[in-house]
């Protein structure tokens, strides 16, 4: 017999480059996540960075303030004990992916990049 899950998914006004800005933002839909009884809680994809980074995402800094930006998400009071799916740019292999990461209680369980991207700049995908 299957359980009840509660999931919230949320849609982040954030910004390009304000990791401040937009880990404030993403701490706080935690929060309302968890208020209202959510088990699991997805974000937009690439929430920690900002969507249209452009070049930013091959500077080192940038992917360097990610997982800074991560890090302090994932130990924060707020973001414990739920699921969370969280969207940022990770680099492997010198090659930069849009990624899930997939977080409970301060542990990375899984990155996962995303199989189709954009093609020609944002919203331009040939999927």
């Amino acid at each position: 017999m299957g359980h009840l899950t509660t999931l919230a998914t949320c849609s982040l006004n954030q910004w390009a480059m304000d990791f401040i800005g937009n880990q404030k933002n993403i701490i706080e839909s935690i929060r309302q996540a968890k208020e209202k009884g959510a088990s699991m809680r997805v974000g937009p994809e690439l929430e920690i960075t900002g969507y249209g980074c452009l070049d930013h995402f091959l500077e080192s800094d940038t992917l360097l303030h990610t997982w800074e930006s991560l890090a302090e998400i994932i130990v924060h009071p707020d973001c414990q004990d739920i699921l969370l799916d969280i969207g940022l740019p990770v680099r492997h292999r010198d090659v930069v992916y849009n990624c899930r990461c997939i977080v409970y209680n301060g542990r990375i369980l899984l990155i996962r990049p995303k199989m189709s991207l954009a093609n020609d700049s944002n919203y331009y995908e040939a999927r």
